[in-house]
């Protein structure tokens, strides 16, 4: 008899961006920029750092485990009821409760390839088979993904936007790919960086939950800056949100992270901040780029996939004693191509620089 399962046994384990205080150790650095995991490079919402800090004095106490007063403030927001939302510790906790709810051991699950990791890595830590389709023109392929469910399909995985690719799938896509599509399948919009679309055909997925079998995933670890706290919320008639909760542990979400989230959602200006210089940082990387010769995919998320024309994993490595940390995409597949988060003005200028010492070396 195995000690250990098999699927566990065999399973590559997701390999999450280097930390700053690892790379100052490793290379003797005393300044270290991360552009690895498309965090916010504002730091987190003042207004949610307050908050933090009126609520810990009460972390001797559990967290209310239905997270009452940020289900009301989220429905607010989107004009939803309460009973609508199902919140986690962060999205992969979200990825992991709705596999566990809704996909049996015979039933399979449909994605793409190049997309985000945690889908097929929680995939098969549940022992469930995943079904992967080619990426076309690094842009999910929905047509060729539909003629891949079957009748043992029971999820949709959907990046949009899609990362490490920064694309998105549009209105029309999306509505061709939900029309005539199995009332058993569900479908998961995962829209992570939702908030620095600067396109008019993104389609919101929370407008389509009331009449397709449709979960939406959101978080607050990107704008909002809320990384450290790993909160996300998974939108979804009132149906689907009840099976989900059957599956959530109680107290998943902790007291810190509700009282940060709430004060966070209240930081209009902070968010806009975020995108104004998200969108901005992004132009000026695109021309940066171009005058490098480089090749690159544009995006609508906070980060830009960049083809660096040579091994990955050594321009890594060698942006690391520059002290500038990026994603490499070994993992992916992708072996000429880094993913670097938009940073503020100041980083992205060292990490341009970087870039050029690093290709011309």
């Amino acid at each position: 008899m195995a000690l250990v399962r098999k699927n566990i046994a065999e399973l590559l384990p997701y390999i999450a961006g280097k930390p700053i205080e690892e790379t100052k150790r490793e290379f003797g650095l005393k300044k270290v920029i991360k552009l690895a995991s498309n965090e916010n490079p504002l730091g987190p919402s003042p207004k949610a750092v307050a908050a933090i800090k009126k609520a810990v004095y009460d972390i001797n106490r559990y967290p209310d485990s239905n997270s009452f007063y940020l289900k009301k403030k989220l429905a607010l927001v989107y004009k939803l009821d309460s009973e609508n939302f199902v919140l986690g510790n962060g999205s992969d906790e979200l990825i992991d409760i709705v596999i566990k709810t809704f996909v049996s051991e015979n039933e399979n699950i449909v994605t793409s390839e190049r997309t985000f990791l945690e889908y097929e890595i929680i995939a098969k830590v549940n022992n469930r088979r995943v079904i992967k389709v080619p990426l076309k023109d690094f842009k999910f392929d929905l047509a060729a993904m539909k003629k891949k469910i079957n009748p043992k399909t029971k999820l949709v995985f959907i990046a949009n936007p899609n990362n490490p690719t920064g694309t998105y799938v549009n209105q029309d896509e999306l509505e061709t790919f939900l029309s005539g599509l199995s009332r058993n399948v569900i479908v998961v919009l995962d829209e992570a960086y939702d908030t620095f679309i600067d396109v008019k055909d993104y389609p919101r997925g929370i407008d389509y939950i009331k009449k397709e079998n449709l979960i939406v995933l959101r978080t607050f670890s990107k704008a909002y800056g809320l990384s450290g706290l790993r909160l996300g919320c998974a939108i979804s008639d009132k149906r689907l949100a009840t099976f989900m909760e059957k599956t959530r542990q109680p107290f998943n979400v902790n007291l810190l992270a509700q009282a940060a989230a709430l004060a966070a959602l209240e930081d209009v200006a902070f968010l806009k901040k975020t995108r104004d210089i998200t969108l901005k940082g992004k132009q000026f990387l695109y021309a940066a780029f171009k005058n490098l010769g480089l090749s690159f995919v544009p995006s609508v998320a906070n980060f830009i996939l960049l083809d660096v024309g040579k091994d990955c994993l050594a321009v890594f490595k060698d942006l690391l004693k520059q002290g500038v940390i990026v994603r490499d995409l070994k993992q992916y597949g992708l072996n000429n191509f880094v993913r670097v988060t938009i940073g503020t003005l100041n980083e992205n200028v060292k990490f341009v620089k970087a870039l050029k010492k690093v290709l011309t070396s």
